[in-house]
């Protein structure tokens, strides 16, 4: 990925503005510039980013719909029944950047999440959760329609 002196004064600049509003903290701040597992073009690329291949568990409930009117607000949800579980990822493997977030969790915090993900189309949605240091993942296909006429 090539970044421009633009792109890197930009992002520095509002990086320093929610820091100096409080809104961020400066070890936030330098998190959000080196995350490569973003950046990867490819799923098996992200996968290796974040720990290498996961293996399939039906602890980890994966919560989105069959069909999505609108690709570009996706309701997805999951639960993870692994105990000890510290983080969980959503991927949409057939997006240009497949990781589209990660969410870490306290000890003692339970592991469910809702967010919403962008989808350009049909693609599977995988959940991958990592607990004791190793990875599971769970998937479900979302069919992503156009103006709501099928698939």
């Amino acid at each position: 990925m090539k970044v421009t002196r633009r792109d890197a004064i930009r992002t520095t600049g509002a990086l320093g503005t929610l820091v100096s509003l409080g809104l961020l903290t400066a070890e936030q701040a330098a998190a959000a510039e080196s995350r490569p597992e973003f950046a990867s073009k490819t799923l098996s690329g992200a996968l290796e980013a974040i720990g290498g291949k996961p293996v399939e568990s039906d602890k980890i409930a994966v919560i989105a719909p069959d069909i999505a009117e609108n690709g570009a607000v996706v309701p997805v949800a999951t639960e993870s029944k692994i105990p000890g579980t510290t983080d969980v990822w959503f991927l949409v493997e057939n997006n240009p950047q497949p990781l589209a977030a990660h969410f870490g969790f306290p000890s003692g915090t339970a592991p469910e999440v809702k967010t919403r993900v962008k989808m350009g189309k049909t693609s599977d949605i995988i959940v991958v959760a990592k607990a004791d240091g190793k990875l599971y993942m769970a998937k479900k296909e979302t069919k992503v329609t156009l103006g709501g006429c099928g698939g």
